[in-house]
């Protein structure tokens, strides 16, 4: 969430992402991703006129909004943000409670969607491998490698750093892998304190 007067005269909100195109504002990164295919009318892979398929990216683009987006952004928030603002860890349990979230999310990912196919809905990447992969190099970045016991899923992301080009994959992923760093910046103490209980109650 964001604050910021810019943010609000973009978005509503006051969240990022948010785009501004001309006069027009939106918000939400899954519209958005769409807005920006049917704009600049991208390749067909990434979100395909094959109205089945389309059905598909759709699918999993509904489920990962209740499911990994509710749990691999957890991991950098406990590992990293809430002790950077509050100044003190959050007992361990918490990130075991994340953890197993996660684990049951990755465990359906793979069995539901990924199955034995290339990409989330066949032998090409589309905007549901793009919006899988970044929320998934969260965890990551904070030293839970999600990937690291599932062979099936590591295949996968090296398959999606080939379509992407791995130099571009880790040039977008750069600040989130190298997230710890934040621990080393000296926050202002006003700050701290109007949004530790903020951030505390978040983790509840």
């Amino acid at each position: 969430p964001s604050n910021s007067e810019g943010a609000g005269k973009v978005s509503l909100l006051k969240k990022v992402p948010a785009l501004k195109d001309g006069d027009f504002t939106l918000a939400e990164c899954t519209a958005i991703l769409l807005y920006l295919t049917r704009k600049y009318n991208t390749p067909d892979h990434w979100y395909p006129s094959d109205i089945q398929k389309r059905a598909q990216v759709d699918e999993y683009l509904s489920w990962h909004h209740a499911n990994i987006r509710a749990n691999a952004p957890k991991t950098m928030w406990i590992k990293v943000l809430i002790p950077l603002f509050t100044g003190q860890p959050l007992p361990s349990e918490k990130l075991q409670e994340v953890m197993e979230g996660l684990s049951t999310s990755l465990k359906q990912f793979e069995e539901r969607f990924l199955q034995d196919k290339a990409f989330i809905i066949g032998s090409e990447i589309s905007l549901a491998d793009l919006v899988a992969i970044v929320e998934l190099m969260q965890p990551v970045g904070v030293g839970c490698d999600i990937f690291e016991d599932r062979p099936r899923l590591m295949e996968w992301r090296r398959r999606v750093e080939d379509a992407v080009g791995k130099e571009l994959f880790f040039q977008a992923h750069e600040m989130i892998l190298n997230i710890k760093e934040l621990s080393n910046i000296q926050i202002d103490p006003q700050l701290k304190e109007q949004l530790a209980p903020v951030l505390m109650k978040m983790m509840k």
